[in-house]
């Protein structure tokens, strides 16, 4: 069983006419998770000297980029929500369909030139990811690719990432479902 098919969809939530993909139900199984590591794990064991660091986008990009970085063998960066981080930070704001909301990463959890795996659950609008990719670039690091379990290209994040020249990768999609 293929990981798409062990992914819930929520109908109506958070509000009418969303499609929630929840991913919850594909990492809670043992197989599935292990889909999705091996996954993540067999795109970028090849190419492990491109890279420095893999970074993660709270909440669950910590999951799997503790994992991937695990894996591969290199170092873990969270990236998280405003005020949760206790050392110097940076911080980026970024838009939400109904208001903003920030982001934060240590001043010293990368360093100039190092390049960084980017990864988080799901794209969609893109706002999060360009948001982390923000505060990577702010220190001076280099965005080697982004990750995600699910692309959701009807909603237009991929697009969004890839006309700022991000890669973009995942692993399955939910294209016009």
């Amino acid at each position: 069983m293929p990981i798409k098919s062990r992914i819930r969809t929520i109908p109506d939530y958070p509000k009418k006419g969303i499609m929630f993909r929840d991913i919850t139900t594909l990492i809670k199984d043992p197989v599935g998770f292990k889909l999705v590591i091996d996954g993540l794990t067999q795109r970028y064991i090849g190419q492990t000297g491109k890279f420095d660091l893999v970074a993660g986008i709270e909440s669950r990009g910590f999951i799997l980029g503790g994992a991937l970085a695990y894996t591969l063998g290199k170092g873990f960066v969270p990236i998280r929500k405003k005020g949760k981080l206790p050392g110097e930070k940076v911080c980026q704001e970024y838009q939400l369909e109904y208001g903003s909301d920030s982001m934060e990463i240590h001043k010293d959890a990368i360093v100039k030139a190092q390049k960084v795996l980017l990864i988080d659950d799901l794209l969609a609008t893109g706002g999060t990811a360009l948001a982390a990719a923000a505060l990577i670039e702010k220190l001076g690091g280099e965005v080697f690719e982004t990750a995600f379990i699910v692309n959701l290209p009807d909603v237009g994040g991929e697009k969004r990432l890839k006309a700022r020249h991000y890669g973009v990768f995942a692993l399955t999609g939910f294209e016009g479902d």
